[in-house]
């Protein structure tokens, strides 16, 4: 695991409260080192994280959707193929519309060793600058864009009538 760095520490204690006046998410929270955000209205139990990783042997902040139901995952990967759609660039267009700058941002898609169904994108700063305020900013309006850009997909809210 690795050493939450300070200024990570403060990055999540500043995009809490700009997830939860979002209105967007279930339940938020900063617990087990990172940002926890339920996903409001889905099939199954899912979560979107802000937390601080390994990449490319740098540490660095992420933006995740986790969830341990396979089926959930399979229901996103097939919207996916079947659109067409590449999630990188509906977390793009999400983040551009939300007047974000410094994307896109790379994707990852894998099950983890805690046996999460993982979607997660590294953020473009060191983890020394991530309690700047544009740092900030650009944390929230990525988690933000992948809320928007998830909640069409699969399973993602229950309230959104198939067509």
């Amino acid at each position: 695991m690795t050493t939450l760095a300070q200024p990570v520490v403060e990055l999540l204690a500043a995009v809490l409260p700009a997830a939860e006046a979002a209105g967007v998410f279930g339940a938020c929270r900063v617990e087990d080192g990172m940002l926890r955000c339920e996903v409001a209205n889905s099939a199954e139990p899912a979560e979107y994280r802000v937390f601080q990783d390994e990449y490319q042997g740098s540490p660095r902040v992420w933006v995740a959707l986790v969830t341990e139901d396979r089926w959930l995952s399979g229901s996103i990967e097939g919207d996916l193929v079947h659109t067409g759609d590449k999630i990188e660039d509906l977390i793009d267009e999400e983040f551009v519309d939300l007047d974000g700058e410094g994307g896109p941002f790379p994707m990852e898609h894998f099950r983890s060793e805690e046996m999460l169904f993982t979607f997660r994108s590294p953020l473009p700063f060191a983890v020394e600058d991530a309690a700047s305020a544009k740092s900030v900013d650009m944390t929230g309006k990525a988690l933000l864009a992948f809320e928007l850009a998830f909640r069409p997909l699969g399973d993602m809210d229950e309230t959104e009538e198939d067509g």
